[in-house]
Parts: C-alpha cells; structure tokens; sequence
C-alpha cells in the first residue's frame, strides 16, 4: 500500500474532522505530540530500569528521549505557518497524488481518443438531425465509454467511489469541459452525476441496488424533473406539481420542463421535485423528491426544448414533461415526505463547481480558437493580434479566466475541508462569476472569428448557448446575488455597530 504523503494526511484529517486547512497553531501541536512521544519513551525506559517492562527492548527506548524532545522544543519556537499547503508544497491549492495521477491520465485520454473523435460524433448528430436516431447515442461514444472504464477513468465526481477530493476533481473536470461530449465518456455528465449523488447520500439501500446501481455502472442514464412552465421557477416554492399519499404508493400530478437528457432511450429513471400535502409545515419543508420510472404509465414526453435554437441532441435533449395519475410505490421516496429543499442544496453544491469548472474547459478552448485565430488573418496590413483592441481581449480573456478559476478552486476547497452546507456563498459566487466569465471569453473569439464564429464551421455559437443557459440553470443569477448579499450581511453584522 503506498503511503501518502504528509500534505495528503493532514488534508484527509482536516476533510473528516470537517475543519479549514488553515492551521495556524500547527506548530504547537506537532511539537506536543514530540513531547508525548518522549515522555512515553521515558515512562518504558523508567519501567525497564525497575524491571516492570514487559516489551524485551524497553532498554532501547532510552536512546530516542532526547532526540523527540529536541526536535519537540525546536518546533515549538518556530514561527505558525498558515496552512500545510502553503508551507510544504507552496501551492495554492494542493492536488492529491492520486488526483494528480487521473488529471494525467485524463488528459492522455482526451488527446489520444476524445479530440480525434470529434468529428466523427459531430458527423453523426448532423447526419441524424431530422430523424429519431438524432437522441441516441453514436456507437464511437459507447466504445470511448468501454474504454474509459477499463482505464478506471470512470465515476470520478463521486468521491466516495473515486477518492478524489472536489479539489481534484475540479481541474479534471475542466480538462473534460473542453470536448462538449468529454464528461459523458467518463460517466460524470450531468443530471446523471446529480443524480447519482442524492441516491448515494440519501438513497435506500434498495434504491442505491435497483438504480444508483446501474447509473454507476452506465447502464442506464435519468433525468430531473424541478422546473415547471406554469410559475417562477426561480423560487421553487411555486412548484404546482404534486406527490400525494394514496395507500401504497404516491400519485403524482403536474408538468415539468428542461428535464435534461429525457430524450435519450437509455433514460429509465427520473428524479421528479413536487409538493406533498403538508399544510402547517414551513414553505420549505412541503416538497418532497420521489423515483418515477420513466416508463410508469401516466408520464408523458411532450416535446424537445430548443436552447436558442440547438436541440442539444447530444445531451439527450430537454423535455417537457406531463405526469398524469403517475402512481409509484411509496418505497420511491427518497429521504422522507417534505425533505425536497434539503435534497436539493446537498445536490446542488458540488454540481454546481462541477458546471463551473467544465465551463472554464469551455473558455480555454475558446480562447485557444481566438488565438489561433488572430494567428492565422490578417487585416489593415497586419495580422490581427497586432491589433492593439485584439491584443487586450486577449489579455483580459487570460485574466477572466484565472480570476474564475480561483474562485472554483477556492469553493471546492471549502467543500471538502468544510462541507456543502457552509460553503454556500462560495458556491453562489462560483455560480454568478464563472458563466459569465465564460461568456466573456467566447464573445471575443466570436468577434475575432467574424462570420465563421456564429456559423457551423466552429463550435463558439453552440459553445455561448450552452453556457448562457447555466445563468439560468440551477437558479438565476438573481437568486444567488441575493444570496450572497444575505451572507455578507450576516458575516459583517458581527463587526458592525449599526443593526442589520
């Protein structure tokens, strides 16, 4: 077994005793534990000399006393350092060696199959585009998932399956956000990865075997069903759709809308949101979350969703869906009647990073077309990077990207070292920056490519649709700026004098 290295030890100690790296009395408490090492070595020295040890080389323990001490007291008069990370490997952010071994691997994957697949699978959709073989899968992207698997490049966001913190996971997940299908190959696509993980954190262990199951396994794929077409669904105490109790089994009623993936015929499952009577409990203890087969009668695709005008056939599409009379055992429940919201923000948290950190995938590809770009033409006598306007773009496309990734980076730390819950501001910053970051970065290549950025010669336009939709997705912009303002407040109101 390999032993993992001391910035690995204290980093998982931290992630389970659920406490900031930031160790500033570190010091102290490795010197203590010098001292208590020395002083028990004395104790079975001092038990040899009166003949009551039982070890028979207790006498051997004379010679490591002064060594533990002296190193104990010269620790105890050096200077706190501020974080293990900081210190030892002087990284901002530290990778763990297995996290640092996949991101490696991932990367030779995604340059020696992904990148050469591209055109093939594009091919395949376009061909396809106009008839019912558009929401299956290309049979290169079913060899590239075997493949994936047998590299064990395979379930990576789950940590619990992979052993990879969120930190490492983030920067695989932007190496993937650079191929739209990428994700999809290592079975970490969303709502799948959503999915999967409410039925890993929440799920019965008849549940996890019939369907989180398969799901690991990239058997069968799910949707989610939150978003209804008749409210705000920004504030997802509108939700109309209702779970009602009815002996047995729960009986659903109600529509949905962008439930992502729906097309695919390999989706059997969905995870459908709505409302059980509960009257007298607060607005968010009166939703539930509950497992519908999609092939259980009563529940109907409606039609396919277009995002500014792209089907996104190769996610599955996304659907409006009608639930009529749907009746489903009462053992569907996940978690207990009225606990929707808080399934909800366990989901949402590392899901969220891992949208955020695909999409600056996303944006270094397209930084990369912008550059290439103004490589390549010219204009007024000059190539287009010699344009001073050019130049710039490029400079603050550089600078919105790193600014973004920090922030991810930063939230996923705080995710492993303090959990979902107490990372939510982060995570609602991450969510409000890196989208438009992205967006930023894609705009520019956009304007440097001309005509061919908006046409279907380059992947920029379906790129912005895409990740203009993640300023929608998963709450609005508004919502979490909201949020984070009522965070702020809270951590200011300790120090200021007037009352918030």
């Amino acid at each position: 077994v390999e032993t993992p290295s001391f910035e690995e030890l204290v980093s998982t100690y931290c992630r389970c005793r659920r406490i900031s790296t930031t160790l500033s009395n570190f010091n102290f408490f490795l010197a203590l534990s010098y001292f208590k090492m020395a002083a028990i070595a004395q104790g079975v020295y001092a038990r040899y000399l009166i003949g009551n040890a039982s070890a028979e080389n207790s006498h051997e323990f004379a010679k490591v006393v002064k060594p533990l001490a002296e190193r104990g007291l010269e620790l105890s008069k050096r200077s706190s350092f501020s974080s293990t990370q900081h210190s030892i490997s002087g990284e901002l952010f530290h990778q763990s060696r297995k996290g640092q071994e996949i991101l490696l691997k991932v990367k030779q994957f995604m340059k020696q199959h992904i990148y050469p697949a591209e055109k093939e699978i594009v091919k395949y959709y376009t061909e396809h585009r106009n008839t019912e073989d558009r929401w299956k899968k290309p049979p290169l992207l079913e060899r590239l998932k075997e493949l994936a698997k047998a590299e064990g490049l395979w379930n990576l966001f789950l940590p619990d399956v992979s052993g990879l913190s969120q930190l490492d996971y983030a920067l695989i997940a932007e190496e993937t956000g650079r191929c739209i299908f990428a994700p999809e190959v290592f079975n970490c696509h969303a709502p799948d990865t959503g999915n999967m993980e409410v039925l890993h954190m929440y799920g019965t262990e008849e549940q996890k075997k019939e369907w989180l199951e398969p799901l690991l396994e990239g058997k069968i794929s799910s949707c989610f069903c939150m978003t209804e077409p008749d409210v705000a669904s920004s504030d997802a105490t509108n939700m109309q759709c209702t779970i009602e109790r009815d002996g047995n089994s729960y009986v659903i009623n109600g529509k949905k809308w962008w439930s992502s993936g729906a097309g695919n015929p390999n989706c059997k499952v969905a995870i459908v949101m709505g409302k059980t009577k509960n009257s007298s409990a607060s607005r968010y203890k009166q939703h539930s979350m509950i497992i519908v087969p999609m092939n259980t009668p009563g529940l109907k695709l409606i039609r396919p969703l277009s995002v500014f005008g792209y089907m996104d056939e190769i996610h599955g599409g996304h659907f409006e869906i009608h639930f009529n009379d749907v009746r489903v055992p009462v053992s569907n429940i996940i978690l207990g009647e009225g606990r929707g919201f808080e399934i909800a923000q366990g989901r949402l948290g590392p899901g969220r990073i891992h949208h955020c950190m695909r999409s600056l995938g996303a944006a270094e590809a397209a930084l990369e077309i912008l550059c290439q770009r103004a490589a390549q033409r010219q204009t007024f006598g000059k190539k287009l990077y010699q344009h001073e306007v050019v130049a710039h773009w490029i400079a603050e496309c550089r600078l919105s990207i790193e600014q973004a990734r920090l922030l991810t980076l930063q939230t996923a730390r705080k995710i492993d070292m303090l959990g979902n819950r107490r990372a939510r501001k982060e995570v609602a910053m991450t969510k409000v920056v890196v989208p438009r970051a992205v967006l930023k970065v894609i705009d520019c290549a956009v304007q440097v490519c001309g005509g061919a950025g908006v046409s279907q010669d380059f992947p920029l336009a379906f790129m912005f649709a895409y990740i203009r939709t993640l300023r929608l997705a998963d709450g609005p912009d508004e919502v979490h700026l909201s949020t984070i303002a009522r965070w702020e407040l809270l951590d200011q109101s300790k120090k200021l004098t007037a009352k918030i």
